[in-house]
């Protein structure tokens, strides 16, 4: 396929750039890991992003609802935030602000021994309210207390996880979903009146789209505060297994943004509520963490067509995760496992890790977005753009482009490359046997391999402008920055002497 893009003075075109809003982690105390702490400020150095969300706030693992007693005694009841403060510094440290998820249930205050995961999530809801209710209440004073109150009234608040699968809520029961909503918020407002709560973090799937209707009808009919939506969407098909593995086809960009379009629909037809903000609270390919389409260059090309177009139907997402410390379904054995992550284990970057990093980092006036790009005007005169050739299955084929910017003086045309030959470590391990345990020497080279290639080329000088011409292979992601590159050589300095 060959394509011609031709960039004149004026051009504009619209981009909402939410790249950096958000981002998910499994459990939260995985923060207590060295691997998870490393990974996060490796992925934060270059995505910068500002929030984070992730399970078990409330779970047993993390340790806040405690209780002592010899089974012949009353038992005593108290709340211990050690490892909360721990998780939540960590982050702060590393740039990023809670997007609490209220979730889940101490297994003291379950009402039922439902669980769900490896490590045993209570996905219930509580047997006693008020007991809930006085956990959010304390919770949230003592992070007042630790943190300041206009630091934590900022963050935003959402309650419970996919309470329209019957794994994560029991029976998916709509109307006990809806009374945790009601105490939940409350509870909340009671300690932080400013504190911005929504929900109900429905994933896709027959009728969750009646889900969100039937929650603000709730609201608006019960008076209960609601400052936004909260939703998932996941691309992945009807799955087919292999051992613990999941494969899916996979749906196109386009279904997914449509049917983000047709919640935000929704709300809208809700004149309470037409034009608060819908978060996408979850976004990912598949949406299970064995699926080996997360390792690969094909799930960075998609996330960039993703990236370019969220924006437009949402007022902020987050991908699910940034790293692959994660446990749902046991812990990973090997480097590579089709985890989430952007960030595989042993600190090797994945192809994805870059389709978030160059959309993080692009800054400045649109003056293109298409299905192949997106291409900003910088604030120094330069050009910067996100390039990819995501292919249709079956249809792969090389994408030639020329591009022309109109760059006066002379001009270096920066180019970061990941594609299946230059930044595909999956690849190279695969090469490798596919060991379990990396030596010294395999780790090192799979970091390495996880980089993308870099390069600089002198654009040819045209009636178009400065022109570029690239071939991009199929699932190739490419940054491309065009930047002054006035010549201040060295007297005497002869670069050809040696290099021609």
């Amino acid at each position: 396929m060959q394509k011609k893009i031709v960039i004149h003075p004026g051009d504009t075109a619209s981009f909402r750039n939410l790249t950096d809003y958000c981002v998910g982690t499994g459990r939260v105390d995985l923060a207590l890991h060295k691997e998870y702490q490393d990974q996060l400020a490796a992925v934060q150095k270059e995505c910068h992003f500002r929030h984070v969300r992730g399970h078990g706030l409330f779970s047993d693992q993390a340790g806040i609802w405690q209780e002592w007693g010899p089974p012949w005694a009353e038992r005593e009841q108290w709340f211990c935030f050690t490892y909360l403060d721990r998780i939540i510094d960590a982050w702060l440290e590393n740039g990023l602000e809670p997007f609490l998820e209220l979730g889940f249930m101490p297994e003291k205050l379950s009402s039922s021994p439902q669980t769900l995961f490896y490590w045993k999530a209570h996905t219930v809801p509580p047997k006693d309210p008020e007991e809930w209710c006085r956990l959010l209440r304390e919770t949230l004073k003592h992070l007042v207390h630790r943190y300041g109150r206009e630091r934590v009234e900022s963050w935003p608040c959402e309650v419970w996880n996919e309470p329209n699968l019957p794994g994560f809520w029991e029976h998916a029961d709509k109307a006990k979903y809806l009374e945790l909503y009601r105490v939940s918020v409350q509870a909340v407002r009671e300690v932080l009146p400013g504190m911005k709560v929504g929900g109900p973090a429905i994933c896709g799937g027959e009728g969750s789209q009646q889900w969100i209707a039937d929650f603000l009808s709730f609201c608006r009919d019960e008076k209960l505060p609601v400052d936004f939506v909260t939703r998932h969407a996941y691309l992945g098909q009807a799955p087919e297994r292999k051992s613990r593995y999941m494969y899916h086809k996979m749906n196109d960009p386009e279904v997914l943004i449509a049917e983000m379009q047709e919640s935000r629909n929704i709300i809208d037809s809700f004149p309470e509520y037409r034009g608060i903000p819908m978060y996408i609270t979850e976004f990912n390919t598949s949406y299970n963490p064995f699926c080996p389409i997360h390792d690969t260059n094909r799930n960075a090309v998609t996330c960039a067509a993703l990236l370019s177009r969220l924006g437009d139907v949402a007022d902020g997402y987050s991908y699910w995760t940034f790293g692959d410390v994660f446990e749902e379904q046991g812990i990973p054995n090997r480097p590579f496992h089709g985890g989430f992550g952007m960030m595989a284990n042993g600190l090797i970057p994945k192809p994805t890790l870059w389709a978030f990093s160059f959309f993080a980092n692009l800054r400045g006036e649109c003056v293109l977005r298409d299905e192949h790009a997106v291409i900003v005007r910088r604030e120094d005169g330069g050009y910067e753009a996100v390039l990819w050739n995501l292919c249709k299955e079956g249809q792969e084929e090389p994408l030639e482009l020329s591009l022309a910017f109109p760059v006066d003086g002379d001009a270096a045309v920066l180019i970061d490359r990941v594609d299946g030959e230059t930044c595909n470590p999956l690849a190279c391990w695969h090469r490798m046997g596919e060991p379990a345990d990396l030596t010294g020497e395999q780790l090192e080279f799979l970091r390495a391999a996880g980089q993308p290639a870099r390069s600089v080329l002198e654009p040819e000088r045209t009636t178009d402008g400065a022109v570029v011409s690239l071939v991009l292979a199929p699932d190739a992601l490419l940054r491309l920055r065009v930047l002054p590159a006035e010549k201040s050589s060295d007297p005497g300095y002869d670069y050809s002497w040696y290099c021609g």
